[in-house]
């Protein structure tokens, strides 16, 4: 008998074992939850819609908000989104964060549809879409912001609550804004070709005010923060050239009139190599669309049309560490652009290379790097190795997405989740009261910011969970935009 239990014991633990290694195999294959994150990345933008919610709001939460925006110009601007975890409504960083969206669907809708995740995303863009549309109130006047950064950053408040001024500012041919005219452009123009099959009458109107303005950003150029001086505190532009090339790359791409195409290519104006791609410089954005014109065969392959796709390569190169200029990398693996909220230039590195990857793969193509050959593959998996540093692949084993994974930031950065709901509790919380109850409680905010993607840890890897340190710990709408469309890719 002790001979016979001994074997059984023996059996069992080696089944044990041999369960255990293929569990660990499943678990290899299956590796990170992309679905589970992809779900929470559109989640997020339901937590930062300001205006009327609607019967289907998902983030209980959240209740109604700026209900008079426009008031003051007699006019309806209800709705879009919320910036990060303040309550003004910025359109610049707005309109790229719509253009990201729309891009995401444009290029995985297939897979969004198969994750059941495409009526989200599509949601998510019209709710700010629609914000644009209702902006554009002539062909040359678009209403730029809801709110002012001072008086908004002064109090600690629910939306839900706001007694701060809901000023609202414009530009128009006197005051001109080349730079979000052309972003706002730009944003329709995508967002377009992503409701052309789904809805073809909405997406005829987003075209119509796309064009309306990109002509009004062409024919009277400037600077939005010379006209508008209380946008540029926040989200001050470097210039208007590449939003006029994004514009115009996105209306050839919804339209394909050679307007477009001819205005692109005779900019003069490739941007050279770019060191990031953000709400604020789109040319990297730019030379990656001009790129697919090339390997498909719409433009020549020399001149101006090969420095854009030179140009496009050399930053994604810089990015995988092999080119002249390489992206500095924390000890933990994550892309180090700067400090002030990093991860939105990781997750707008991580979409491009993404994008990319399939581009070339198409046309069996590879990129020639300063330090070697770099195939689609190597696109693809320097994508999957920052979206899994960001969702806890990590020194820290922190998702730097809130509400993923066991471990994530819980003093995130923003008003309305840091505050106890309206709904739990209806009675008004002051300007002031906001700080002293709220804002400087060493505790976890009350609501969960699930999705949202915070700024993120320092060049050596280190994250203080402190709602006071807006650098890492605030989270805004443009930052999550570019992991839709890799989460969709990755799923």
């Amino acid at each position: 008998m002790a001979s016979s239990y001994s074997s059984s014991s023996s059996s069992i633990v080696g089944m044990l074992v041999g369960l255990g290694v293929v569990l660990a195999h499943i678990n290899g294959c299956l590796g990170v939850d992309y679905k589970g994150a992809l779900t929470k990345s559109l989640l997020y933008y339901e937590a930062q819609r300001s205006g009327k919610l609607p019967r289907n709001q998902r983030v209980q939460w959240r209740g109604d908000s700026g209900l008079h925006d426009g008031k003051d110009a007699g006019i309806d601007l209800v709705g879009g989104y919320y910036d990060a975890g303040d309550n003004v409504k910025f359109g610049f960083p707005m309109a790229f964060t719509l253009t990201m969206l729309s891009w995401s669907v444009v290029e995985y809708k297939a897979q969004l549809g198969a994750k059941d995740e495409l009526q989200n995303a599509l949601t998510a863009i019209k709710w700010g879409t629609d914000y644009l549309l209702k902006a554009h109130t002539e062909p040359n006047v678009m209403y730029c912001e809801v709110g002012d950064g001072d008086s908004d950053h002064s109090c600690w408040m629910r939306p839900e609550d706001m007694t701060t001024p809901r000023t609202s500012f414009r530009i128009d041919s006197q005051h001109p804004g080349s730079d979000l005219a052309g972003e706002s452009a730009a944003a329709l123009a995508a967002a377009s070709v992503a409701f052309k099959s789904s809805n073809p009458a909405y997406s005829n109107t987003l075209l119509r005010h796309a064009k309306q303005l990109f002509d009004f950003a062409r024919n009277n150029q400037g600077l939005y923060q010379n006209s508008v001086p209380v946008a540029g505190k926040f989200y001050s532009s470097s210039g208007f050239q590449d939003e006029l090339l994004w514009a115009s790359a996105w209306l050839y791409r919804a339209t394909g009139d050679q307007t477009y195409l001819n205005y692109l290519g005779g900019s003069g104006n490739t941007g050279g190599t770019r060191t990031m791609f953000s709400w604020d410089d789109k040319f990297a954005g730019v030379q990656i669309l001009a790129a697919k014109l090339v390997l498909d065969g719409k433009v020549q392959a020399s001149g101006l049309w090969s420095d854009f796709k030179s140009q496009g390569e050399q930053f994604l190169c810089s990015c995988l560490q092999k080119g002249n200029n390489n992206v500095k990398k924390s000890p933990g693996g994550l892309l180090h652009f700067g400090d002030w909220n990093n991860l939105q230039y990781v997750t707008t590195a991580a979409f491009l290379a993404t994008v990319y990857s399939d581009y070339l793969a198409a046309k069996h193509a590879s990129i020639q790097c300063v330090s070697g050959v770099v195939q689609p593959s190597d696109l693809i998996a320097f994508a999957k190795s920052q979206v899994d540093y960001i969702l806890g692949s990590n020194p820290n084993r922190m998702s730097y997405m809130v509400g993923f994974g066991p471990k994530y930031p819980t003093q995130v950065h923003h008003r309305g989740a840091s505050i106890v709901s309206i709904k739990t509790n209806p009675n008004p919380v002051s300007c002031q009261d906001g700080f002293n109850l709220w804002f400087y409680k060493n505790a976890p905010n009350p609501n969960v910011l699930t999705g949202a993607v915070v700024g993120g840890p320092d060049a050596n890897d280190g994250y203080s969970d402190q709602r006071s340190n807006y650098n890492m710990a605030e989270a805004a709408i443009a930052n999550t935009a570019p992991l839709v469309g890799v989460l969709a890719k990755l799923t």
